[in-house]
């Protein structure tokens, strides 16, 4: 490889941060997580820098997504050719074009960073990065990079972008908060009923036809496989983990409530409306467009008419309430028809049925409905149905579940599909993964095409295929002015911490162009949890003036979330030399431990267990493999407290184990 310092190349970081600072930045072992819009600008960035391009260094990127079309607008390394490919891939082949230096040390990778990959990203994976730099686009991601940060104390570099607006983090062991101390508030979002019974705008259509595509093809045809592979175990095991009874009946036949006529859950697929043709297919959408906006608004305007009136003796239909009225089906009209299109093949697709070659042609279409015959609905009083008002729903909640035999009604049901799978031997649907960006495969025309007739039933304004896209997809558009400017501030408090500075260097960014707004900050420093005296009153209705006290001690007194309390020869140990190492060593006294295994909690510290080695009883409460190739593993669940009889707060204790 060419000298590392040449003017060439990296001349100018030399000059300006000194050849030192390219020595850091060549030998460093960087982690990016995602190489989409931000992965994007921050490989490129890598590349023009030298990062891991040393003896020493390594770039990993890891992303389990694939390059689709919508892509290629903000992502810059993709290229049409790269459609369908591995996003890590064409982003490390990229820029390895950028830089030659960069051959065999961008390892590109396609696993998800999450629990189920930790075999991948084991201890020596973690132990060996000098940092880490994100790229996600969802919490849950990012909380999780946060949490094996803190466990191997590695420094991360958080960024994010919305629309106009972005903001960067630096996360530094030991001197800065991590990224989930803090957390954003739960977005609002629109109440279920308003969804579901009395939408007063677009986006509660969307939601519901979002919610519609997912429940009919994808979530429920998945539940049927595993109740044809596991059968009753499948229902027992559902009851077992504390599932709603209602819930587990409304898997296996449906809730007429909702569906108003038409059969639902396992029993619409396997049982009254198992296709067999493409025809069959049509039939079953057209009884579906039947039950979505005739029948469920006859049935709730039955419930409800249109001069019914609340628990409190006002008008029911007051804005921002709607009333509505039912659409009929229309051949000659083209949302409809987009429908039973849409419908007709996303039905077909989870059965493995072929469509014929005339499967968007209407004319098809309308000829094969001439002969489907839609059965009269008959509307009955309900009271499931929602109204938004809290007292009247628990009212009319608890009086349906009264008359509910849900286990008499569950063993039928099951029994009854049970004795259906055996009739049908090699049965497997597939399952349909919403994709918005394929305008060929059907997702988008149902979705759009169910919010609009269901506006229609509201009388709202309808959306064209591009809103409707926009506002299922959760698409907020984005910006690579944003993108570009926020992954060069993250490169900034990069080089800050290649360049060793001391903490009162770092910044934390917030802007917004479209104000514009560029806020800086200093990284806040972790919480400290400390010895304290916590007063609470037991009974404020009856006895609001009496309080009670408790002493809670810290231990390390203070200690932040990068602290660690670790078991080394952890391998070895039984319980009962853990319980005498906290004793002897921290003065702690273990009084119980109990995990979280499924629904329950599983209380471990007990006689029968001390003398069994440790790993015996975690993999036993948490499976077989739990331990299998971990160096590290953190032990949850313990309570201490002290020769004082006080509680006492301690932070991660980490199993060493090898």
């Amino acid at each position: 490889a060419a000298d590392l310092y040449d003017a060439s190349r990296y001349g100018s970081v030399s000059s300006v941060f000194g050849k030192e600072m390219s020595a850091r930045l060549a030998d460093a072992n960087i982690f990016l997580v995602g190489s989409g819009a931000l992965g994007c600008e921050f490989l490129k960035n890598f590349a023009l820098l030298g990062v891991g391009v040393g003896a020493k260094g390594k770039l990993t990127v890891t992303d389990d997504d694939i390059v689709e079309k919508s892509n290629l607008s903000r992502q810059f390394l993709f290229r049409n050719h790269h459609v369908t490919k591995s996003k890590s891939s064409c982003a490390a082949e990229a820029v390895v074009v950028m830089n030659p230096d960069l051959q065999g040390k961008c390892i590109a990778m396609q696993d998800r960073v999450a629990p189920t990959t930790e075999s991948v990203f084991n201890d020596d994976f973690w132990m060996n990065l000098s940092g880490v730099v994100n790229a996600l686009d969802n919490v849950k991601a990012r909380l999780y990079v946060d949490q094996r940060c803190l466990l191997y104390s590695k420094w991360l570099l958080e960024s994010g972008t919305l629309g106009t607006k972005c903001n960067s983090q630096v996360v530094l062991p030991g001197l800065t908060e991590n990224y989930g101390a803090q957390q954003d508030p739960p977005e609002r979002e629109a109440p279920q009923c308003a969804i579901h019974n009395f939408p007063h705008n677009i986006d509660h259509c969307l939601g519901l036809a979002r919610s519609e595509f997912v429940g009919n093809y994808e979530t429920m045809p998945a539940e049927t496989n595993e109740f044809v592979a596991k059968g009753q175990a499948w229902v027992d095991g559902l009851l077992a983990s504390g599932e709603n009874k209602a819930t587990v009946l409304e898997k296996l036949e449906g809730d007429q409530a909702v569906l108003c006529g038409m059969a639902g859950g396992m029993n619409d697929l396997l049982v009254e409306f198992l296709p067999k043709s493409f025809e069959d297919c049509i039939s079953w959408a057209r009884h579906k467009f039947e039950s979505y906006f005739v029948n469920r608004i006859k049935q709730l305007t039955f419930n409800f008419p249109a001069d019914a009136k609340n628990s409190s003796g006002q008008p029911f239909w007051s804005p921002p309430k709607r009333f509505p009225t039912p659409v009929p089906f229309n051949p000659d009209d083209a949302m409809c028809m987009q429908f039973i299109i849409a419908a007709s093949n996303l039905r077909a697709n989870i059965f493995g049925i072929k469509p014929p070659a005339t499967n968007r042609s209407p004319d098809y279409f309308k000829s094969v409905l001439q002969s489907v015959n839609v059965p009269a609905f008959t509307p009955f009083a309900d009271t499931s149905l929602k109204t938004g008002d809290e007292e009247e729903d628990a009212r009319r909640a608890a009086a349906a579940a009264a008359k509910a035999d849900f286990d008499t009604r569950i063993a039928t049901a099951s029994s009854a599909l049970q004795a259906t799978v055996a009739k049908l031997p090699g049965i497997k649907l597939t399952p349909e993964e919403f994709e918005k960006d394929h305008d060929d495969n059907h997702h988008m025309d149902f979705i759009g095409a169910l919010a609009n007739l269901r506006a229609r039933n509201y009388g709202l304004d309808e959306v064209d295929k591009l809103q409707a896209k926009l506002k299922a997809g959760n698409i907020i558009p984005a910006i690579a002015t944003a993108t570009a400017m926020i992954t060069g501030f993250v490169c900034m408090e990069l080089l800050k911490i290649m360049g060793q500075k001391d903490i009162a260097a770092f910044r934390n960014s917030f802007n917004n162009l479209a104000l514009p707004l560029f806020s800086m900050a200093d990284p806040a420093p972790p919480a400290k949890v400390v010895s304290r005296t916590v007063k609470s009153v037991p009974d404020p209705i009856n006895h609001p003036e009496y309080e009670e006290e408790e002493d809670i001690a810290a231990y390390p007194d203070p200690h932040t979330a990068w602290d660690k309390l670790t078991v080394p020869g952890a391998l070895g140990m039984s319980l009962q030399d853990l319980v005498g190492f906290f004793k002897e060593k921290h003065g702690l006294n273990a009084y119980a431990w109990s995990l979280q295994v499924g629904s329950k909690a599983v209380m471990l510290l007990k006689k029968d267990n001390m003398e069994r080695k440790l790993t015996d009883i975690l993999e036993s409460a948490l499976g077989a493999d739990v331990l299998k190739g971990r160096r590290l593993f953190v032990l949850e669940g313990i309570n201490f407290n002290n020769a004082e009889g006080s509680e006492v707060e301690v932070p991660s204790i980490v199993l060493e184990l090898a």
